[in-house]
């Protein structure tokens, strides 16, 4: 038997979670550390896995299938395609910066009067939570996709809610039920979705008798397999509105500014550059492929729900006060041109849809941790709290900027890729689409200049005179993020490579080819 890559590749985080939890109390720094090996040996074998993974080959590789629930039907079954490799790549990349990131938010509060945060608990969590994105991204048995879809909320739920941001303006009383609330916002609302779904994934074992991806596939193909109109509809909603949800779309989207307000930035980036990708990510995998005829009949209404997602997140973000919110409905944007480019059903839309999803976690991540960083010096989340940062903390505002100038998909910065590839597909198909989604190009370079003018530029205020410039460890976090977003943004071919076999698949599983253009023969 081959070595079991991608099993190895999601157990060893959840081992390095148990680990860090069993550091013993005091030694808070054997613990970071210890979270910090685990998420770096795991990037290792992430690098493997997508240094093994050939293009041009089958489909789903690195495969592993065992049985797991006999009686019905459920198997540990495992696979990546393009998407998926990517995706978890992704993950695994951005976790030890998670990591090096939050070093210091979960240490003792020696000024407040509010409880201990375990240190130990903090970065276990962070593991655990990668454990399970990872192993979704490889998932190839519906049923066990849905465990995990399910299970990473509970981490999540403990990292929002036990270990919010510091800067916050009210008292320590004020802000533990402001956490409390962002958390149990972010659980019910992925819950409902989730049960949903169950109810969907059910409904699709009565249909087909099996949870696994190949084998509907393969009933499918050679006709044993055929569902009603009206079924295939129910369960693709039944699915749809779980992703949504994840997502997040507009309007199941308001539990995601609060749970970025309140969650410390190492946590934010978590939602939303990592578990928040679990939703689109299934919309391909499974929305499309299990119900190809539902996804057709259901695009005009998606279409609709993203570029309102496109325009109210960015008009939102223009009217924040609070940096990291500013943040968030910026990233609400941002989910819908992914998911506009998913349901163009054009190969440049769901090619820029799977960059998009890539290059927004490490852009995202990038301008998060950096504000971060800032939002801890200052004590303060609120915009007109700062002013002439540039003049004091050089080097902290030069990576704000890059961070918000990817944000607005400047050219030669990867999301720009992603970002013209969803608007050429998106114009390709539906040209009305295209022209209301250019103007979230407009409203984000509105909203990220006027961030940076108000915090950067100016007089210096008082309060940020003796603010400190990026230190080692920041460095450390925020360089390679950048020289990513420079990479990718003149050099994106090695993602595309990878990404467009797998997004070839999809657009065959829906029956789907690209508009050709209308060209006047020569009089």
């Amino acid at each position: 038997m081959s070595f079991p890559l991608l099993t190895a590749t999601a157990a060893l985080p959840a081992i390095g979670a148990v680990a860090t939890a069993a550091v013993p109390a005091a030694r808070r720094t054997a613990a970071k550390w210890t979270a910090l090996v685990f998420s770096l040996a795991t990037l290792v074998l992430a690098g493997v896995a997508l240094a093994r993974f050939e293009p041009g080959g089958d489909r789903y590789q690195l495969t592993e299938s065992h049985a797991w629930i006999k009686d019905f039907g459920v198997r540990y079954e495992l696979g990546v395609d393009g998407i998926g490799v990517a995706l978890m790549a992704l993950t695994a990349l951005l976790i030890p910066f998670v990591i090096l990131a939050g070093w210091h938010d979960a240490d003792p509060l020696e000024t407040s009067s509010s409880r201990w945060r375990p240190t130990q608990g903090f970065f276990a969590l962070i593991l655990m939570v990668e454990a399970m994105v990872i192993l979704s991204f490889e998932a190839t048995d519906v049923f066990l996709f849905y465990i995990l879809f399910e299970a990473m909320l509970i981490p999540m739920y403990f990292l929002i809610g036990g270990f919010g941001d510091r800067a916050h303006s009210g008292s320590d009383e004020n802000a533990a039920a402001q956490r409390s609330y962002a958390a149990v916002k972010f659980l019910l609302y992925n819950l409902a979705g989730g049960l949903i779904m169950l109810a969907a994934v059910i409904g699709l074992y009565v249909v087909a008798g099996t949870f696994s991806l190949s084998e509907i596939a393969a009933a499918r193909a050679d006709g044993s397999l055929s569902m009603a109109t009206g079924t295939e509809r129910w369960l693709f909603l039944g699915f749809f509105f779980a992703f949504a949800v994840k997502a997040p779309l507009w309007p199941l989207h308001t539990w995601l500014p609060n749970a970025m307000g309140e969650a410390t930035s190492p946590v934010a980036v978590l939602i939303t550059a990592v578990v928040d990708k679990v939703g689109t990510f299934a919309m391909l995998r499974f929305c499309l492929q299990l119900f190809p005829e539902a996804s057709k009949w259901a695009t005009p209404v998606i279409v609709v729900l993203a570029l309102i997602s496109i325009v109210y997140g960015a008009l939102l973000a223009v009217g924040q006060r609070d940096i990291k919110r500013l943040i968030a409905y910026a990233s609400i944007s941002h989910f819908g041109f992914i998911i506009l480019g998913i349901f163009a059903m054009t190969s440049q839309g769901q090619s820029g849809a799977t960059l998009y999803m890539v290059n927004h976690g490490i852009s995202t991540a990038a301008l998060m941790l950096v504000a971060g960083f800032l939002i801890t010096r200052r004590g303060s989340r609120l915009i007109a709290d700062y002013g002439g940062v540039q003049k004091v903390a050089p080097v902290l505002a030069g990576t704000f900027l890059i961070g918000g100038l990817a944000t607005l998909s400047l050219p030669g910065l990867a999301p720009f890729v992603s970002e013209f590839l969803v608007l050429v597909g998106a114009f390709s198909a539906y040209p009305a689409a295209g022209i209301v989604a250019t103007t979230g190009i407009v409203l984000a370079a509105l909203y990220v200049l006027v961030l940076y003018q108000r915090t950067m530029t100016g007089p210096v205020k008082e309060e940020v005179r003796g603010m400190a410039d990026l230190k080692v460890r920041e460095l450390t976090v925020v360089v390679p993020l950048i020289g990513l977003l420079l990479f990718l943004g003149v050099y994106p071919k090695p993602l595309t490579e990878i990404v467009n076999p797998a997004v070839q698949h999809t657009m065959s599983d829906v029956q789907k080819k690209d508009p050709q253009p209308e060209v006047e023969a020569a009089k």
